[in-house]
């Protein structure tokens, strides 16, 4: 921690603070050119490429799902109901990939390997060449599904599955849902609670402007891996990664992203593990997301990012950037579940709580840290938050398991809290604050158990 403590230098230690406003940008359009950053971009960016899994394929213009029929007949295109024969099974091949129905599991293949426009797509035996292979496209949200023997895209005309000369035509488009064995484990809530003051979080949930770093809007609803390990919540060993992947702009999650536990770092514009208060995350929740299986190595820029209720499973920060993850939703009733994983080499926060709702923190195990939770301490809204903090193993150095806000009515609940180490004990359990809006810093009130903000006793805490 001394080296990066040192190359970052002091920082405030009372949340995420509020971000430096804009006061003004002027945008000059240039023919065939684009502002970026906190300008107005003239393009997106093109879709990432899609990885091995197990997918539903949705067709971007009518939203109709890509349906196995039986033996060699044509797939035809039929409402989602999430049924086994609209799932299909991506595998690497020839520079694209195999389309194998998980009913029945032939492959998806031009008829006769014709390169004729208009000639059938079939189910058939897998392993018969090119015209077996479908090179994916980025199209705007979607993906063209080019035919790597023809040169022709995967169509539906009269309900059934063919191919036909790409164009821009949407309905040559799919979107890539991916399928896994994990849903959401909230709702999104409806409404939100008066703030306790402003209007404006310190740090916006409209990542356009808290951050340099453009995104990269997925359509996939998740990254799968054949080498997806178990997602057990014993406190074991850190994991090894399977894989390693840099990360130049945010991706984007809704749905259930698994990461197969490959190791995820930021270049470019995420390419800092400083404390640089508008760093863009690696990731990015919506509402209700999941996110599972993922190691974040260094540089991790502002880690996670969840603009609502959401789930982090079995996710590990090697080396905390700014924060490892942040939670931003505005509802009184958004949950969000840590459970798993683990996080080290924090300078300062771990889990930055700076919107509303409830956080809790399961089967977790932290190293080398500031915090390993804290609700904002100057955030230009403030919220009434909660967390409950139960099986963590803490090992220090470090500062404080957890900090809160007395005066917005902020709660921590603790239990099974195991301290290990022989600087474990110079820990601070909980702390309170009294927090403001200001951008000041918070000042400490207290600490230890009070039964009213630090809700634990003695038999909570044990220390190894």
């Amino acid at each position: 921690m001394g080296k990066r403590a040192a190359r970052r230098g002091a920082r405030r230690g009372g949340g995420k603070r509020r971000r430096s406003v804009l006061i003004g940008v002027v945008a000059v359009a240039l023919a065939g050119g684009a502002v970026t950053g906190w300008a107005l971009v003239s393009s997106s960016a093109s879709e990432p490429e899609p990885e091995a899994g197990t997918y539903r394929l949705v067709n971007a213009s009518d939203g109709m799902c890509l349906t196995a029929s039986s033996s060699d007949t044509q797939p035809a295109a039929a409402a989602c109901d999430g049924a086994a024969a609209q799932q299909w099974q991506l595998a690497e091949s020839g520079g694209g990939f195999t389309v194998k129905a998980v009913a029945g599991g032939r492959c998806a293949g031009v008829e006769s390997t014709s390169t004729s426009a208009g000639k059938a797509v079939r189910q058939q035996t897998c392993g018969k060449g090119p015209s077996q292979v479908w090179k994916p496209r980025p199209a705007g949200k979607a993906y063209d599904l080019v035919n790597a023997a023809s040169g022709q895209c995967l169509n539906v005309r009269g309900g059934l599955a063919q191919q036909n000369p790409c164009d821009q035509a949407s309905r040559k488009s799919w979107k890539l849902m991916a399928v896994t064995g994990s849903s959401p484990s909230s709702t999104k809530a409806p409404s939100s609670p008066s703030p306790a003051t402003r209007s404006a979080t310190s740090s916006s949930a409209s990542p356009s402007k808290s951050k340099a770093a453009s995104k990269s809007k997925n359509p996939k609803a998740s990254d799968p891996s054949s080498r997806t390990p178990s997602t057990s919540t014993a406190l074991g060993a850190w994991p090894t990664a399977t894989a390693g992947r840099t990360v130049s702009a945010t991706i984007e999650v809704s749905g259930s992203y698994d990461g197969g536990l490959r190791r995820y770092s930021g270049s470019g514009a995420l390419g800092s593990d400083g404390q640089d208060e508008d760093q863009g995350p690696l990731f990015e929740l919506a509402d209700g997301a999941v996110l599972q299986n993922v190691i974040l190595g260094s540089p991790a820029a502002d880690g996670v990012h969840c603009l609502g209720s959401c789930t982090l499973r079995n996710v590990w920060w090697e080396d905390v950037g700014e924060d490892a993850a942040t939670f931003k939703g505005t509802s009184a009733s958004a949950r969000y579940l840590v459970v798993g994983g683990g996080a080290r080499n924090a300078d300062d926060k771990v889990l930055q709580h700076n919107g509303a709702g409830t956080l809790t923190i399961k089967n977790f195990q932290v190293e080398n840290f500031g915090k390993l939770y804290r609700s904002c301490g100057n955030c230009e809204t403030q919220y009434e938050r909660h967390v409950v903090v139960s099986n963590v193993r803490v090992t220090g150095p470090g500062k404080a398991l957890v900090g809160v806000n007395v005066n917005y009515g902020d709660t921590a609940t603790l239990s099974g809290i195991t301290f290990v180490g022989g600087s474990a004990k110079e820990i601070s359990v909980c702390r309170r604050f009294q927090g403001n809006d200001t951008g000041d810093e918070p000042t400490t009130v207290g600490s230890g158990p009070d039964g009213t903000h630090c809700r634990y006793t003695p038999s909570d805490i044990t220390y190894g």
